[in-house]
């Protein structure tokens, strides 16, 4: 089918007005950044940021953000691989029950288990710890981790799987020397996905880790640091903004060719 020359430049014109619409709100507040601190000399300056990293403290916030995310992302993907092998190869007793727990997971708003996880937490003496925001955010990425992986798994073909056992290898040589080869982008896209969700998850953050510094992750940092009256000058919490945002940007610039190959690769066959 082919594209006329109207319909192609009207095409154009509309990616290029939504790429427009998506990077003006990050290119203005990268512009308001190098406005530099109120009463210094008018012109670009990168004193803003100094500030904004001195008196955030963001450097324990990014280490933070960078230990709870890897973490989480680690813990999903091992968790997920081998649950969605089980329930696409193998009988699971429940499978139809255990799929149906998990979609309900992946569509109930998080937002209603933040007072009972508070509760849970607090009970357990894990509140303002890292394990605070560790095993919830685990949890919480399960559900779509297992369906994500199920879904590659069922997707492999039944006589690539007949072949390894012909061969004599387990069903865990099988999954680790045959499969998770295989599963390369769709393992790489769950990974990525959950790293941008995690890093930039704010309301567990702000119920479960509000008084420990030291483990707070940059989303809250930032937050803090926005309404300190100390952090009023624009171009600072500009700033700010930018060393928060910079982490994910690079991740998703360097990664973006990969979550696009594991979405229309791996996850669909």
């Amino acid at each position: 089918m082919r594209t006329t020359r109207s319909e192609s430049v009207a095409t154009h014109a509309l990616l290029v007005l939504a790429s427009v619409v998506a990077v003006f709100p990050l290119a203005s507040v990268v512009v308001s950044s190098l406005h530099g601190v109120a009463g210094a000399p008018r012109g670009a300056s990168f004193s803003a940021y100094s500030t904004a990293w001195t008196q955030g403290r963001f450097g324990s916030a990014l280490l933070s953000s960078a230990l709870v995310s890897v973490t989480v992302v680690a813990v999903t993907v091992l968790l997920s691989a081998l649950a969605g092998y089980a329930l696409a190869t193998m009988r699971v007793p429940g499978a139809k029950i255990i799929v149906g727990l998990l979609l309900l997971g992946l569509v109930l708003p998080y937002e209603v288990t933040v007072l009972p996880l508070y509760q849970l937490l607090t009970g357990w003496h894990l509140i303002d710890t890292y394990w605070a925001l560790i095993l919830p955010q685990i949890a919480l990425s399960v559900p779509l981790g297992v369906l994500w992986m199920r879904s590659f798994f069922a997707s492999v073909p039944v006589s690539l799987l007949e072949a390894a056992r012909i061969d004599g290898t387990s069903r865990l040589q099988t999954l680790r020397l045959v499969l998770l080869p295989l599963a390369g982008p769709a393992v790489a896209t769950l990974g990525t996905v959950l790293f941008l969700f995690t890093w930039n998850e704010f309301l567990l953050a702000l119920v479960l880790v509000p008084d420990n510094a030291a483990v707070q992750t940059v989303p809250l940092a930032l937050s803090f640091f926005s309404g300190a009256a100390r952090s009023s000058d624009p171009a600072v919490t500009a700033a700010a903004a930018v060393l928060v945002a910079l982490p994910v940007l690079l991740a998703y610039v360097f990664l973006q060719r990969r979550l696009i190959s594991g979405l229309t690769e791996g996850a669909v066959k």
